[in-house]
Formats: C-alpha cells, structure tokens, sequence
C-alpha cells in the first residue's frame, strides 16, 4: 500500500492512501490511561466524528466517508482526499471578489451545520478547503448541542483563529462570514448570545 503521512499531531496521524486517494485518520492510544478505557475512549470518538461529518454531509460539502471500510476498524476513519486550497494558507492570496465569495460560503456552512445542532469544534482557516466550494474537515471535536451558547462558542473561536492567522483582515474577514451566517434560522439568538461570549472574553484578558 502506497500511503504518505501527511500530519501527526497529539490525537491522530493523519495518511494519504495515494493509490485511491483516500484519507486515513487514525486516533492515538494514550499511554497514561488503562488499555481498555483507552480502547472505549478512542472507539467512541472515533465512531461519533465519523457520525458528525455523515450528518454535516447531508447540509454542506465535507470528505465523503468510506463507510464500508471504516466500519472494519475501531480507531480508523478513512476518508476521500479533497485536492484543493487549504484556506490557512490561500485565503489571502485570492482577489477580494472570490475572497467574499468564500467567507460568505463559510457563514453559510457553519449556519447549515448549527441548523442541524453540530458544532465544529474546531473550526479554523486550517479546517477548510476551497475547490470550486469551501469544505469542512476535522470534526473531532464537534458534538451535537441544541443550545445558541454552544453554537455562539464555535463562532467565538472561529473569530480568534481569524484574529491569529489572518490579524491584517480579521475584522473584514469575519463581517463577510456573519452576513453567510445570517441564514441561519436561529442567527439572531446565536449572534446575540456571541456578543456576551465576546464580552466575557475581553473581561478575563483584562484580568
């Protein structure tokens, strides 16, 4: 088997299987916890982000899910390999029209997901990619919540990975994505509620 490994990090590794451009994501044990909690940990989050993004899939573009091998093993999800622009990297190197474009596309996705009560998680510029359309990857840190805290919490984090990565445009990047956002059939609460998320993180900066 062909295969490259395109990222380790603490959680997972992360493989290129070259010959049938697929993606495997392998979940870690960890050596300071008893083997078979450890196995129970790491077969219930595995099977729970597989879920998340079959379900997102239904509302937004994401990696389509292999299911009939990924059902084989407890801690391996694998994955179809999205050949495009990681938006970490290409965000800013696209004119202002496609720039628009794509943040508006970006509101609009996380609006469809909250919609269905998922939350990301983890959604940063390095958890989506751009071909002909914005897809979210990486949702090993999503749940499902029904509560606009929770959903106002995914937005706050996405505003400060905006903040990190992208600081000359952030204000204007994020503006564009909440005009996306505003789809959402619940956005009036969530933005509400995002405004106290806002306020309580500048209060424990200044403290």
């Amino acid at each position: 088997m062909k295969s490259k490994i395109l990222f380790r990090g603490a959680e997972a590794d992360i493989t290129l299987y070259e010959r049938k451009n697929w993606i495997f994501k392998d979940r870690k044990p960890k050596s300071y916890r008893i083997k078979e909690i450890d196995d129970k940990i790491r077969k219930s989050r595995t099977k729970s982000e597989a879920k998340l993004i079959e379900k997102a899939s239904k509302v937004i573009p994401t990696p389509k899910i292999e299911s009939d091998f990924s059902n084989k093993d407890d801690f391996r999800i694998i994955m179809e390999n999205i050949e495009g622009k990681k938006l970490s990297e290409y965000l800013e190197s696209f004119n202002k029209k496609q720039q628009k474009d794509i943040l508006k596309q970006i509101g609009e996705n996380l609006a469809k997901i909250h919609d269905i009560d998922i939350i990301h998680g983890d959604l940063t510029t390095s958890n989506m990619i751009f071909k002909d359309k914005v897809y979210f990857i990486d949702f090993g840190l999503g749940f499902i919540s029904i509560k606009p805290e929770d959903k106002a919490v995914d937005l706050h984090l996405l505003k400060q990975a905006l903040d990190s990565k992208h600081f000359k445009h952030s204000d204007s990047f994020f503006k564009e994505i909440i005009k996306g956002y505003k789809i959402s059939k619940n956005s009036d609460k969530v933005l509400e509620r995002f405004k106290k998320v806002e306020q309580r993180g500048r209060y424990k900066e200044q403290y």
